[in-house]
């Protein structure tokens, strides 16, 4: 527990200084580029929107920049990330409208393909040498696709040619978004083809992992040992996968980092709303508010999905829980 806690206070450690890094930056550019960007946009928005990112980055403002630094963690801790330029709208009321879309398509497809990839990786590492070894070529054919190429290529056939999927959106027009047994099954009908895409990019890069690693397992005393004893074969399976399984829950977590860049190839092939939509637009439209929140939902959800990784390293590996002899 104690090397838990240890590594919980270096994840907070590491929020704290991206928070901060995150309100320093648009101070420390030079030429002052929110007071240039309210100039453009003089008679597009209210005095209230630009007096509300004036007090966000500080400009035209008479306190200290360590007044400043206090309020920001304040409205932080209030959940109020500053107002969108090009939305007019809270940076907390957009991020929290997009965000279950990337959550609930990227990120179940995430975790799909993780899991998947590793139980298949596991059976192919086990039953090496066999006629399963064909998946092989297959796995790796589509490990160096490019997802934008597989993504483009699977809409022109089966949604475009075939019309096995709906081409793109995320719902059919004609429904109404709600609780409602139409618009549920429409969501679904549309997020077929993006979470069959991403499970064949990305679940071959974690089975052919995985099976590497089962190879490099099985070969170790403690398998050989419960197989001379005459354990079950499934519970053999079970304590080799245990140890295997390491290396890509670490690689998960540094997989969750790469989500926003992922939402983005998605989000743009199938027109999907999300936050790689989001971050897209506000680059284009220098709204730099709502680059900032979305910058702060990226790092705080990385430095999660690691301490989520290093509460499962910890259960997974015992040697974790076993403290260093002086």
């Amino acid at each position: 527990m104690r090397v838990l806690l240890r590594r919980f206070g270096v994840y907070l450690l590491t929020a704290w200084v991206a928070i901060t890094a995150n309100f320093f930056l648009p101070r420390l550019m030079p030429g002052n580029p929110i007071a240039s960007l309210i100039g453009k946009l003089t008679g597009q928005v209210t005095p209230q929107e630009v007096r509300s990112i004036q007090l966000q980055f500080g400009v035209g403002l008479h306190s200290s920049i360590w007044q400043q630094y206090w309020t920001y963690w304040v409205n932080l801790f209030h959940g109020q990330l500053g107002t969108s330029i090009t939305l007019s709208a809270s940076v907390s009321s957009v991020l929290s409208s997009q965000i279950y879309w990337t959550l609930g398509l990227i990120g179940v497809a995430t975790v799909l393909s993780f899991a998947l990839g590793t139980a298949l990786g596991a059976i192919l590492g086990w039953t090496r040498g066999s006629r399963t070894d064909s998946l092989i070529p297959i796995a790796t054919f589509f490990q160096a696709t490019p997802y934008f190429f597989l993504g483009s290529v699977m809409v022109l056939v089966f949604a475009n040619n075939l019309h096995w999927f709906p081409d793109l959106g995320a719902y059919d027009p004609n429904a109404t978004p709600g609780w409602n047994w139409g618009f549920i099954a429409s969501l679904f009908r549309y997020a077929q083809l993006p979470v069959i895409s991403i499970l064949l990019s990305s679940m071959a890069g974690w089975m052919l992992g995985m099976r590497n690693m089962m190879v490099t397992v099985i070969g170790e005393d403690f398998v050989l040992m419960a197989v001379a004893k005459g354990l079950p074969r499934r519970r053999v399976i079970w304590h080799a996968a245990r140890n295997a399984v390491l290396p890509s829950v670490a690689n998960f977590a540094l997989a969750i980092g790469l989500l926003v860049s992922g939402a983005l190839l998605v989000e743009l092939v199938f027109n999907y709303p999300g936050v790689g939509n989001l971050l897209l637009n506000a680059t284009l439209n220098e709204d730099y508010p709502l680059l900032q929140g979305i910058f702060l939902v990226i790092t705080l959800t990385v430095l999660g999905a690691n301490l989520i990784a290093d509460v499962l390293y910890y259960w997974l590996d015992p040697r974790t829980r076993t403290p260093v002899a002086q």
